[in-house]
């Protein structure tokens, strides 16, 4: 058999507390937004917070992991998807031209979060129908829930662990 591209090693094997702290960390990350939506009676969980839970309980050091990605990350690519819509409506093209132009507007304002590339495609399509999306959906789910997800890692990926998450809040190193 011939080597494959790429020829990098795979990275370390999670140890047990890894594990522990993806599983535990995505559950309460995605159970809570879930009881706060019904408590508060405001939707706070959408499809792309499934995979922030990957980012910052899976990859908690990356630079796409910390607050100022997640929670900026969120926001400027969900503006740009409410925008298109409400100046442009919801045809295939302003829906690629939005991931885009958020994925740009991420890079511009130093807070690329894959998970947030999502957020355009959620509003462009979902925000479409009868009922439709608001502005007020950067508050609720995007901010708020953004925000609960940050708050949720602030506590799991630092219990037992020698490392201090997050990295940097504003781009300042915590250290």
């Amino acid at each position: 058999m011939g080597k494959l591209s790429g020829g990098g090693a795979l990275p370390p094997k999670p140890t047990s507390t890894d594990l522990i702290r993806g599983f535990v960390g995505g559950f309460i990350g995605i159970l809570g937004l879930s009881l706060l939506t019904k408590l508060v009676d405001q939707p706070l969980l959408m499809a792309p917070f499934g995979a922030t839970c990957v980012i910052l309980f899976a990859a908690s050091a990356s630079p796409l992991a910390q607050p100022r990605n997640v929670i900026g990350g969120h926001f400027v690519s969900t503006l740009i998807g409410l925008v298109a819509l409400y100046t442009l409506g919801n045809d295939m093209v302003v829906v690629a031209a939005s991931v885009g132009l958020s994925v740009a507007a991420m890079q511009f304002f130093r807070v690329v979060h894959p998970p947030a590339g999502a957020n355009p495609i959620v509003v462009l399509i979902a925000g479409a129908g009868a009922d439709g999306y608001g502005f007020d959906f950067l508050v609720f789910p995007v901010l708020l829930g953004a925000i609960f997800l940050v708050g949720v890692a602030s506590l799991i990926n630092n219990v037992g662990s020698p490392n201090k998450w997050p990295l940097y809040w504003y781009g300042l190193s915590s250290k």
